[in-house]
C-alpha cells in the first residue's frame, strides 16, 4: 500500500520555487519574487523579455504542490528588441517554416505584439513546436494558439466480434 502524501507547506513550495529558478538558466532568481499563500504562487519581478516571464512560470508549475500561478511579472523590451507586428509576422513565418512545421494553411496575426496562429498540423509535436518557437521571438508579447491537430492517416477501424465479445481487425 502506497504512503500517504503529505501536504505541502506554502513554506516548503516557497523554498523549492526558489531552487527551481536558480536551476532555470532562462532567468536570473533575483529578476523574480515569489510569494506563496495557500498553494498559489505570486510571481513579481521585473525582465527584459518575454521568455524570461514564461520561463518564471514553467518553472513555478513544475514545483509540487502549486496549485495555480499569477505572473505578474513585468516586462520592459529594450529598444533593440521592439519589433512591429510586420517584422514579427515575418519572422512568425519564417521561424516555422525553417522547423519544418507546414506554413501553406499557416495564419497569422499579430496585433500588439501577440500572436495568434491558425493551421492544420498532423502531430501533436508540430502544434507544440510551433507554440514554443514562436513564444521565443524577440517582440512577441503573448501567442493564441488555434493549431489543430488533423492525423494523416486514420486508424484501422475495428470490428466487434459480437460472438467473443472482442474486437478483431477486417480482413
Amino acid at each position: 500500500m502506497a504512503e500517504p502524501t503529505t501536504p505541502r507547506t506554502d513554506a516548503d513550495i516557497h523554498g523549492d520555487l526558489l531552487a527551481e529558478l536558480k536551476w532555470e538558466p532562462r532567468v536570473q532568481p533575483n529578476e523574480i519574487g515569489v510569494v506563496v499563500r495557500n498553494g498559489v504562487v505570486t510571481l513579481t519581478g521585473l525582465v527584459d523579455s518575454f521568455a524570461k516571464k514564461w520561463a518564471a512560470e514553467e518553472a513555478a508549475r513544475r514545483v509540487r504542490g502549486v496549485k495555480a500561478v499569477a505572473n505578474d511579472i513585468e516586462v520592459r523590451l529594450t529598444s533593440d528588441r521592439e519589433r512591429t507586428d510586420a517584422e514579427i509576422a515575418a519572422a512568425v513565418v519564417r521561424s516555422l517554416d525553417d522547423a519544418a512545421i507546414p506554413t501553406e494553411k499557416l495564419d497569422v496575426t499579430v496585433s500588439n505584439g501577440w500572436v495568434t496562429l491558425s493551421s492544420e498540423v498532423e502531430w501533436q509535436y508540430q502544434k507544440e513546436d510551433g507554440e514554443r518557437i514562436v513564444r521565443r521571438l524577440a517582440g512577441v508579447t503573448g501567442v493564441t494558439s488555434l493549431i489543430t491537430v488533423v492525423p494523416a492517416a486514420a486508424a484501422p477501424e475495428i470490428k466487434k466480434d459480437d460472438r467473443a465479445g472482442i474486437g478483431s481487425f477486417p480482413k
